[in-house]
């Protein structure tokens, strides 16, 4: 067991990356979206050993970074950075007024995935090793499209740029069957196979109907059809149109995964760790879901430790893995080609920890000017 040792500082950075999508710039959150951008969390310990995180936020990134650079991040000073455990039911409670889903949960998800950065570290070990994983070096990816307003024809160029590229399972966000016909004649020649995420943009009325619509288009899954996410009833009742359907995203912690199971909504399980609260209860969620016979897709739209943490959990634990890689092409990032694929596959860093630290220069070159670094000391 690792000795204790103590957490001296916490320091975030919003660092975005210009990127081209692949058509014009969809909106999030009422805004263009021309730059991903990602919440780094840069844990230090006693000792000077650092930890790398990742919290989830996109739109809402300067709300997450507020609630961990003046409460999140002030909690876990002093503490012990070993045991996970503990803090991140210390944290959780201390946390759990404001809310079990949102900021702060997103907040510690990043401080906890550095954690767990350090502990490998600490023990010279992958994280996949400590998960119990074996010799995975590269799994099989998926490109997830953006959304272009069902515009067909730019549905079918991208469908056939990620075919042309290697991938061999394409997931769309898009609202129309037209679209999914269009994504699918683009990609008969590699017998590529079609997944529909609409991003919960359903009554559930509406999306029994687009389910009976899209029944005989062999879709692999249809995500988070239902509004609001937290429908599980209402969600159990899509599936009953015999569409298979992935969900989870949007839930709060193992007993948002409970909820759906027990409801018998969901066929694929998609918790995302910068979301949830970390690896450790991404490693509940998975096997809680694995023992009720429900298949695991981590969600991971992204380009830093969360996504390379995705990547060690995958590689450990999913039986038929499939990672989620977004379909655009960034000027450049820091984490290098770990958060890249390539012909259809991504690379499982084998070095301690996470595997690969960020290179600091290009930290310093797209750190987001209007929002400057944030740091908590003791």
């Amino acid at each position: 067991m690792a000795s204790s040792v103590k957490i001296t500082s916490v320091e975030s950075f919003i660092v975005a990356l210009p990127c081209d999508m692949g058509g014009p710039p969809p909106l999030f959150a009422g805004k263009p979206w021309t730059h991903l951008e990602i919440l780094l969390v840069k844990v230090t310990t006693e000792d000077g050993l650092v930890g790398w995180g990742e919290a989830f936020g996109h739109a809402s990134i300067p709300a997450t970074k507020a609630a961990l650079d003046t409460i999140v991040g002030p909690l876990v000073i002093g503490r012990d950075a070993s045991d996970i455990n503990a803090l991140t039911r210390s944290i959780q409670h201390a946390v759990h007024l404001l809310g079990r889903n949102g900021p702060f949960v997103f907040a510690y998800s990043g401080i906890e995935i550095a954690l767990w950065d350090l502990l490998g570290k600490r023990c010279g070990r992958p994280l996949y090793q400590l998960f119990g994983g074996g010799q995975r070096t590269e799994l099989e990816a998926y490109a997830s499209l953006l959304a272009y307003s069902n515009r067909e024809e730019l549905v079918a160029r991208n469908t056939a740029a990620a075919c042309a590229s290697g991938y061999r399972y394409i997931k769309l966000h898009e609202t129309t069957r037209e679209a999914v016909l269009a994504s699918k004649e683009a990609a008969r020649a590699t017998n590529a196979r079609i997944m529909l995420d609409v991003n919960c943009a359903w009554s559930v009325p509406v999306a029994r109907d687009m389910a009976d619509a899209l029944a005989e288009d062999d879709l692999m899954w249809l995500e988070e059809p239902v509004w609001p996410p937290e429908d599980c009833h209402g969600l159990a009742q899509v599936r009953e149109r015999g569409i298979p359907i992935s969900a989870g995203e949007n839930v709060a912690g193992l007993f948002g995964f409970k909820s759906l199971i027990e409801a018998g909504a969901i066929d694929v399980a998609q918790p995302s760790v910068t979301k949830i609260g970390g690896i450790g209860e991404m490693l509940r969620v998975i096997n809680y879901c694995q023992s009720q016979g429900v298949e695991v897709a981590p969600h991971s739209p992204y380009f830093g430790p969360g996504f390379i943490a995705t990547l060690h959990i995958t590689a450990a634990l999913i039986d038929r893995p499939l990672v989620e890689v977004l379909w655009l092409e960034m000027e450049g990032n820091p984490f290098g080609s770990w958060v890249t694929a390539k012909n259809g596959k991504v690379q499982v860093p084998q070095g301690p920890g996470l595997g690969c630290d960020p290179d600091l220069d290009l930290v310093a070159q797209y750190s987001s000017a209007a929002a400057t670094s944030g740091q908590v000391r003791r």
